[in-house]
């Protein structure tokens, strides 16, 4: 996912203005719900997945985070709570949790963009490929826990293996 885009000014300038643009270059639906929040959606390979960029300037932070379209009976949440300590091991940015308010397991990463001019479009679509490969990666074994009846570590061997191609 590479989109071409006018080059910024290195300043601190609020990276939704960015995220914004590279929403809007690939149409993908979103909501521009102020200054400080943008939300979009984007198809994955199992469902479609809500992201959500939210940009706090005194931390010169922008937080992300990837909502799957899963929800996570209470009877599950436990062993849900398990299969996302194993998935949170196996990741090199970011983590998953599970949202208490939906009920959904949710990606999230943080840029710390104090000092380095404002985001780039790299980092910004790096957010989204790796979320969205997770996303795709981790949602069976959601599936597997909360509906197959499988425990959080067989969910996990199975979402593990890598498959090449499609039956």
């Amino acid at each position: 996912m590479t989109v071409s885009l006018v080059e910024r000014s290195p300043t601190n300038s609020n990276p939704l203005d960015l995220v914004e643009e590279i929403v809007s270059a690939h149409d993908w639906p979103f909501e521009r719900a102020g200054e400080e929040e943008l939300l979009a959606q984007i198809a994955g390979r199992w469902g479609d997945y809500r992201l959500m960029f939210a940009w706090h300037p005194e931390l010169c932070a922008l937080q992300f985070s990837c909502a799957l379209d899963v929800k996570v009976p209470d009877a599950k949440r436990r062993p849900v709570v398990d299969l996302l300590a194993m998935m949170n091991e196996s990741l090199w940015a970011g983590h998953f949790e599970l949202c208490q308010e939906e009920g959904a397991p949710i990606f999230r990463h943080s840029l710390l963009l104090r000092g380095a001019g404002g985001a780039s479009v790299e980092q910004v679509e790096d957010l989204v490929d790796i979320a969205v490969a997770e996303a795709d990666r981790f949602y069976p074994a959601f599936q597997f826990v909360i509906w197959g009846g499988k425990s959080a570590a067989d969910a996990m061997v199975s979402a593990m293996i890598d498959t090449v191609g499609e039956a």
